[in-house]
């Protein structure tokens, strides 16, 4: 993955705009919350191939954290602390938040097909 590039990254969010699509969406901070007697709390969400079609889509933020929201006929997706970007075989777009030691946050995934 790459540091996003916003402009880029709203390109591809257009490409999906008014199409079927299938959202991955997961947030976690999971044992990285417990380690080292940090006190905080494990938190987590997890949603895969959840089928949706949305008529527009925002990036937004700065340089090391930014968050998209993706506007549906019944209301917003919305990921926040995204770091990093890919496309997969050409298709699949990839965002991923990631903390300073590279520990996955959050990851925000939107394809034509279905996740594996």
């Amino acid at each position: 993955m790459k540091a996003i590039e916003r402009e880029k990254v709203q390109a591809e969010l257009n490409r999906f705009k008014n199409k079927d699509v299938y959202v991955h969406l997961e947030t976690t901070n999971g044992a990285y919350a417990s380690h080292f007697g940090n006190k905080g709390v494990n938190v987590g969400a997890y949603i895969r191939n959840a089928k949706v079609k949305y008529t527009n889509a925002v990036i937004k933020g700065d340089a090391g954290s930014y968050r998209v929201g993706l506007k549906t006929e019944l209301g917003w997706i919305y990921a926040e602390g995204l770091t990093d970007w890919e496309l997969h075989e050409g298709e699949q777009l990839l965002l991923a938040g990631h903390d300073p030691d590279g520990r996955l946050m959050v990851a925000l995934q939107i394809s034509e097909t279905p996740f594996k």
